[in-house]
């Protein structure tokens, strides 16, 4: 079960990360475009979430450290991980919302 949960991390990381970039690419063409403070808001959400994200893959998925720390049902409990596939999920529920709105 903790195996899953990390992998689910992993994933919806990863996958996080690929909403956000095609989300600050539409933001940032409409700022470019357009000059408004709204643009500029969501490009500077997105441009935040994908330094979050980006080191959450590189954590999660690339150091072999943190990796197999997080892995480890002894070092980091189920609930623990639990918690962090909760976050993802959530996570991505909410950037796949506003990538529907934005590209609607």
């Amino acid at each position: 079960m903790a195996s899953a949960l990390v992998d689910a991390v992993r994933l919806l990381t990863v996958l996080n990360l690929l909403l956000l970039l095609g989300l600050a690419a539409i933001w940032g063409r409409n700022w470019w475009e357009l000059r408004s403070k709204h643009a500029l808001g969501l490009l500077l959400f997105a441009v935040l979430l994908i330094g979050e994200n980006a080191l959450g893959a590189y954590l999660f998925v690339w150091d072999p450290t943190v990796s197999a720390w997080i892995g480890d049902p002894q070092l980091v409990p189920p609930p623990a991980q639990q918690a962090m596939a909760a976050f993802r999920v959530l996570e991505f529920a909410g950037l796949t919302f506003l990538a529907w709105i934005t590209y609607d």
